[in-house]
């Protein structure tokens, strides 16, 4: 249980970590700094590389997870905080395929075709979905670290 929960920590922070780096210290320099086709150019690279580190973190935040719910006894087993993280956790989950797989692909493809106005438009999309994955994932840190004495 103890390298479970070692691994879902890591994941999650580096999960977490990674939205909170890019969205609250590279995005304000990238745009204040960068000119559209260099900014966009350089969060297609920083997404490819991020987004292959998220598939993994999200890989063991499912499989850890759901083995200490079961050595917990399963749902039953476990306090409403742990409810509320799995909720939220599948929902940022929802939140990242559809910024991998519909905003970011459309992103990917304006960098390509050097579509800058249309690539900024997807970028700014994905700064809101991001955003709101952002809070989540600060929510699910809130209840896993201070749920369980918050909520009883």
């Amino acid at each position: 249980m103890g390298l479970a929960l070692l691994l879902h920590l890591l994941a999650a922070v580096i999960w977490v970590g990674g939205m909170f780096f890019a969205y609250v210290c590279v995005r304000p320099v990238a745009a204040h700094l960068l000119e559209p086709s260099v900014r966009l150019r350089l969060w297609d690279q920083v997404f490819q590389r991020f987004f292959s580190v998220v598939w993994v973190a999200i890989a063991v935040l499912v499989a850890s997870g759901h083995y200490m719910v079961a050595q917990l006894g399963g749902m039953k087993g476990v306090g409403m905080h742990v409810h509320l993280m799995l909720g939220l956790g599948y929902l940022m989950v929802g939140l990242f395929l559809h910024v991998y797989f519909a905003l970011f692909r459309k992103l990917r493809m304006a960098v390509s075709t050097q579509r800058w106005q249309a690539g900024g438009v997807v970028l700014d999309r994905m700064r809101q979905v991001i955003l709101a994955n952002l809070v989540l994932g600060l929510c699910v840190v809130a209840l896993a670290s201070g749920g369980k004495y918050l909520l009883g």
